[in-house]
């Protein structure tokens, strides 16, 4: 990764351009004009393991994939991980740690109704990075780099291409765009990771976007305090902090993965005033058990952050053996609703095929409405009986039931 600040970067400081949302900070103004590194020296790329054919890469996960399929495999879909994460993981195939970062044949073999990208990102792209599905959303794919390829990765579409960060001219598109286009308030940074980005091209991004006055909501989508917490430094989150208020949707998936580095992040994060959500893939073998998925979700709220969504594993290519039937979902939500705080609970979404957008789903309570009468139930199974119109009596009514 880069760690100095890109040339068309230092030609807008140099104009005094992208300064206007708050003074930088007197200690980061030396940086700037004598175009040193913004980066402090406990700053350091993150160690990646990402040669196809290098040894030192196989190495570390010889134990859990033969040469000739890691060959196979990584020629699609190639191996990117951090010596962190890595550190992570137990010696076991059935490990959570390993299912998510090691190369495995499966992601070879195709089941129907898969595609590279079923939620047809590309279809709602009208800018090239830029996916507009919703009304007043947008997302912003500003690179395909990413700490970890993750082997669930909804975007493993990208992985096909060269590693790719969109110039600060083409990202000037997506926010000409969004400039352009007043009913989108919120705006999410994604892609890849965009924490992968120098940390100059990162605030000249949130800058921009944070001129536009229709623009409500700034969202970063990130694994990094999942994968490689170290990037969470006190300069980037001073950043952050300017540009608030921001929220940040990470991805934890495992309570293995709440560490005292990752909860060292989060908290740096959290005192920038930066609102950290979780959003985790349901995903067979790693947290398809409520058990797994309530020690989960009381670890994040330990460290403060919100188990916000629980996605249902999208049918991409190559990740077929990660997903689970619905129901599997819809059974985990009922062993954690009124087993414990609301609060722990996300909400479980299916993102539907051919750009349908978000669907909530979550167990039926609603067990009849009949007459004015409903029937709901609780998380014990108990009924009880409800008016759902002042004027009608239940005690005439409840002959009807």
């Amino acid at each position: 990764m880069d760690c100095r600040i890109s040339t068309e970067t230092l030609r807008l400081l140099d104009n005094n351009q992208g300064l206007e949302h708050n003074p930088l900070p007197n200690e980061v103004k030396p940086a700037m004009e004598k175009k040193e590194k913004l980066l402090s020296q406990e700053e350091e790329p993150p160690p990646l393991f990402d040669e196809k054919d290098n040894s030192a890469s196989y190495d570390c996960i010889k134990d859990f994939i033969g040469f000739k399929d890691f060959k196979k495999v990584t020629a699609r879909y190639p191996f990117v991980t951090t010596a962190y994460y890595l550190s992570l993981a137990q010696n076991a195939p059935d490990d959570p740690i390993i299912k998510q970062l090691c190369p495995s044949i499966e992601e070879l073999r195709s089941s129907v109704g898969e595609t590279e990208d079923p939620l047809e990102e590309e279809i709602a792209s009208p800018v090239p990075g830029l996916v507009h599905r919703y009304p007043d959303r947008a997302l912003m794919i500003v690179t395909n780099v990413c700490f970890m390829n993750c082997r669930h990765c909804t975007r493993k579409r990208l992985w096909k291409k060269h590693r790719f960060t969109r110039t600060l001219s083409e990202i000037g598109k997506m926010i000409d765009y969004i400039k352009d286009n007043k009913q989108i308030r919120d705006v999410i940074l994604s892609g890849g990771d965009p924490l992968t980005l120098p940390l100059g091209d990162l605030e000249i991004i949130l800058e921009r976007l944070r001129r536009i006055r229709h623009l409500e909501v700034i969202r970063i989508g990130t694994r990094a305090p999942v994968v490689f917490p170290q990037r969470i430094t006190p300069w980037l989150a001073m950043i952050l902090k300017r540009y608030r208020p921001l929220w940040l949707n990470t991805q934890f998936n495992h309570p293995h993965e709440i560490t005292p580095q990752s909860a060292a992040a989060i908290s740096l994060l959290q005192d920038s005033g930066v609102v950290v959500n979780n959003q985790s893939v349901l995903l067979k073998g790693v947290n398809d058990n409520a058990q797994t998925m309530t020690r989960l979700c009381h670890g994040l709220l330990k460290i403060g952050v919100r188990p916000y969504y629980l996605f249902h594993c999208d049918p991409v290519e190559g990740v077929g053996h990660f997903r689970t039937p619905i129901s599997k979902g819809l059974e985990i939500i009922e062993q954690l609703r009124g087993h414990t705080s609301g609060l722990a609970v996300p909400t479980f979404v299916v993102d539907a095929v051919r750009g349908g957008g978000k669907i909530p789903l979550q167990p039926d309570y609603l067990v009849s409405k009949n007459n004015g009468v409903v029937i709901l139930r609780n998380y014990k199974h108990e009924c009880f009986v409800y008016s759902d119109e002042p004027e009608v009596k239940l005690s005439e009514n409840r002959h009807n039931l």
